[in-house]
C-alpha cells in the first residue's frame, strides 16, 4: 500500500535510469527572501543527467514535488522518459524545505526563516545562472509542488524558458487547498504548543495527507482493505522531519503567482513568453485543478486532462496518455538539439 500510495508517481517515465549523478551542492551565500529575511549560507542539492549540446539550448529544469527529492525524479530521465536525458541536459534540483537543500533540519540558521515558492524559484535561477552557467532554459517542469514551481516561473522569468509543464500543479491556490494545508500545519503547530516534539504530529499528519492523495472510488481504498489502509496510513511519511514539512506546507499556503505582478490570469497571457503546458487530475483532491484549467484557457495552453480515480496520482496511473503528451508538446519546434 505504501509503494502503490507515494512511488506510483515515481513511474511516470521508465522505473530504469540511464544513469543517476551524483548529489550535488550550490553554495549561493546569503538569499534574500519575499518576507524580508534572508536565508544565510543558502545550499541547494541537485543533479545533473545528459550533456548539453553546442548552442546550450537543451537544459530542462526539474523541481522536487512537496516533500520530495531529486533522487525522486531520476526515472523521469531515462531514454523515452519526459525529461529523456539522452536528448536533453536534466538539472533536478532540490526545493528549499525538503531537508537535502537549505531546510529546518540541516540549517544552523535557527529560527528557520519562513520560505515562499518564489524563494524557491529565485534560488534555483541563481543555480543555473551563477553555477551552471545558463542564460536560458530549454524548460521547467514539474509535479505538484514542482508544478508550482515551474508556474511561479513564468511570473518570475517570463523570457528564461521557451516552455513550462505543470503536472498536477496550481497558479494559486483555492479555499479547499488552503484548508487542507492549514490542517496538516494545525496539526504540527498543536503538537508544538503542547511542548512536544514536532514529530509526534506526524502519523496524524500521514493520515491526512494520505486522504487527500486518492479519490473515495479508487480500489485501494475498498472496504476489506480498510484496516490495512489505514495502519499503512498512519505509518507514511514519518521519515521526514516536522519541520521541514511545515516550512513547505507554509510555502505553499502563500503561493499565488498572480500576487508578485498583482496580475490576473487574462493579465498573465499578456506577459508570459513560454509556451506552457498544463495537466490537471479532473478527480484531484489535494490540488484543486480548477485553477490550472483557468489560467490554461488565458494561456491558450494545450491543457491534459486526466480523468480516473487515482486523483492526485493520476499521472502515475496514467502515464502513456500523460508521457505522450509532454513528450510531444516538448519537440515541437525545433526542440533539443
Amino acid at each position: 500500500m505504501k509503494k502503490m500510495l507515494f512511488v506510483a508517481v515515481l513511474v511516470w517515465a521508465s522505473v530504469a535510469a540511464r544513469g543517476q549523478d551524483t548529489l550535488r551542492y550550490a553554495a549561493l551565500g546569503d538569499l534574500p527572501l519575499t518576507s524580508g529575511q534572508v536565508l544565510r549560507d543558502c545550499r541547494v542539492g541537485y543533479r545533473t543527467l545528459g550533456k548539453l549540446n553546442k548552442d546550450r539550448s537543451n537544459a530542462i529544469l526539474f523541481p522536487t514535488w512537496f516533500g520530495g527529492r531529486s533522487k525522486d525524479l531520476v526515472g523521469n530521465t531515462a531514454p523515452g522518459g519526459i525529461a529523456d536525458s539522452t536528448r536533453y541536459f536534466v538539472v533536478l534540483v532540490d526545493a528549499l524545505g525538503n531537508g537535502v537543500s537549505s531546510s529546518p533540519s540541516n540549517s544552523p540558521q535557527q529560527p528557520f526563516p519562513s520560505l515562499s515558492i518564489r524563494d524557491m524559484v529565485n534560488a534555483q535561477h541563481r543555480l543555473v545562472t551563477e553555477h551552471l552557467k545558463l542564460n536560458r532554459l530549454f524548460a521547467v517542469m514539474g509535479v505538484s509542488m514542482g508544478g508550482m514551481q515551474a508556474l511561479q516561473w513564468m511570473v518570475s522569468y517570463p523570457s528564461f524558458m521557451r516552455k513550462v509543464v505543470s503536472m498536477v500543479g496550481t497558479p494559486r491556490q483555492t479555499a479547499y487547498d488552503l484548508l487542507l494545508w492549514n490542517t496538516e500545519l494545525e496539526a504540527i503547530e498543536q503538537v508544538r504548543r503542547q511542548g512536544l516534539d514536532a514529530q509526534a504530529a506526524m502519523p496524524v499528519v500521514n493520515m491526512i495527507h494520505t486522504l487527500h492523495l486518492l479519490t473515495p472510488q479508487n480500489r485501494a481504498a475498498k472496504v476489506e482493505n480498510a484496516e490495512a489502509y489505514v495502519a499503512d496510513a498512519r505509518k507514511m511519511r514519518t521519515q521526514p522531519d516536522a519541520d521541514d514539512w511545515a516550512a513547505q506546507l507554509q510555502a505553499m499556503i502563500g503561493h499565488d503567482i498572480y500576487r508578485e505582478g498583482n496580475t490576473t490570469p487574462a493579465g498573465l497571457a499578456a506577459i508570459a513568453r513560454a509556451q506552457a503546458l498544463i495537466v490537471v487530475a479532473t478527480q484531484d483532491q489535494m490540488v484543486n485543478p480548477a485553477p490550472s484549467v483557468e489560467l490554461a484557457r488565458h494561456l491558450e495552453a494545450r491543457l491534459v486532462e486526466l480523468t480516473g480515480d487515482c486523483g492526485h496520482l493520476a499521472p502515475g496511473c496514467e502515464g502513456k496518455k500523460m508521457n505522450e503528451a509532454i513528450r510531444s508538446f516538448l519537440q515541437e519546434g525545433q526542440g533539443a538539439k
